[in-house]
């Protein structure tokens, strides 16, 4: 059984909640809605730490107490962390408000997150039958290189192009799979990109990874609290299946059960706060 090695954002979402989003040059009273875990990267690495993979964390946060809370909250957790303590940058923080309806703003701050990771990965070894689990809130041309150095040791490259950003072609080749929701997959179309495999997620509806196809887990409408991270919960999950031997469609099931899981608490991790 291999490890799930991820190489991703650790972000610090700081929430407030509003009755209306502002007007352009207006402001507004909020009320402190909390601090919690985020990023990419570190839902995706709690996500497969949940379904029971051997996990590490390749990323950076800030020498601030940011980045201390987050780091503890991965040991609490028994994630392994290869993560470099940016001097001169503040831990990533998104900042966000929740108005009344349910909406949100989103400011996003990478912060450390901008940080080269070459000597982080090195640290790590990964080889045959890890999983490097890569999604595209840290620098591209880090993601690229560190891809290619992966799958020339051995391990398989899962590549969750989120947010939407073109990655060098060599890269996306030896990724397998590329995830990507709808919205992604018609860019990924739009593009000359051409990705080892491609599983596309549908939401509510499941997912699809080339010919094996998994319907959707039917969530009661009361029982949906936030959709927000269902998707790093999916890849998370994928990559903990992946990385313990499983087929394309057992790692597909689990990954979609997770999604639907995901739904059910607030935020992008259980018991985010920090």
């Amino acid at each position: 059984m291999g490890r799930v090695v991820v190489l991703g954002s650790l972000n610090v979402d700081v929430v407030t909640r509003v009755e209306r989003h502002p007007l352009p040059g207006e402001t507004l009273l909020g009320e402190a809605g909390g601090r919690y875990a985020g990023g990419k990267g570190g839902n995706q690495a709690m996500a497969a730490r949940r379904a029971g993979a051997d996990v590490v964390m390749v990323g950076a946060v800030g020498a601030d107490d940011a980045g201390d809370a987050y780091l503890a909250r991965l040991h609490a957790a028994g994630v392994e962390t290869a993560v470099t303590r940016a001097p001169d940058a503040p831990t990533g923080t998104a900042y966000i408000a929740v108005d009344d309806a349910g909406e949100n703003t989103i400011v996003v701050v990478p912060g450390a997150n901008q940080c080269v990771q070459d000597a982080s990965m090195a640290s790590v070894g990964v080889g045959a039958g890890d999983v490097l689990l890569c999604s595209l809130e840290v620098p591209l041309d880090d993601v690229a290189r560190l891809a290619l150095a992966a799958h020339r040791a051995g391990a398989r490259v899962v590549l969750n192009m989120a947010p939407y950003a073109p990655v060098l072609a060599d890269a996306v080749a030896v990724c397998d799979p590329v995830v990507v929701n709808e919205s992604e997959m018609r860019q990924l179309a739009d593009s000359d990109l051409m990705p080892g495999s491609l599983l596309v997620t549908f939401g509510a509806a499941g997912a699809r990874w080339g010919v094996e196809q998994v319907d959707g887990e039917a969530v009661p409408a009361d029982e949906v609290v936030d959709t927000v991270g269902a998707g790093d919960a999916f890849c998370g999950a994928l990559a903990a299946s992946l990385a313990a031997g499983a087929d394309n469609r057992s790692a597909l099931e689990a990954a979609n059960r997770a999604g639907a899981a995901a739904v059910r608490w607030a935020g992008a991790q259980p018991d985010a706060a920090l």
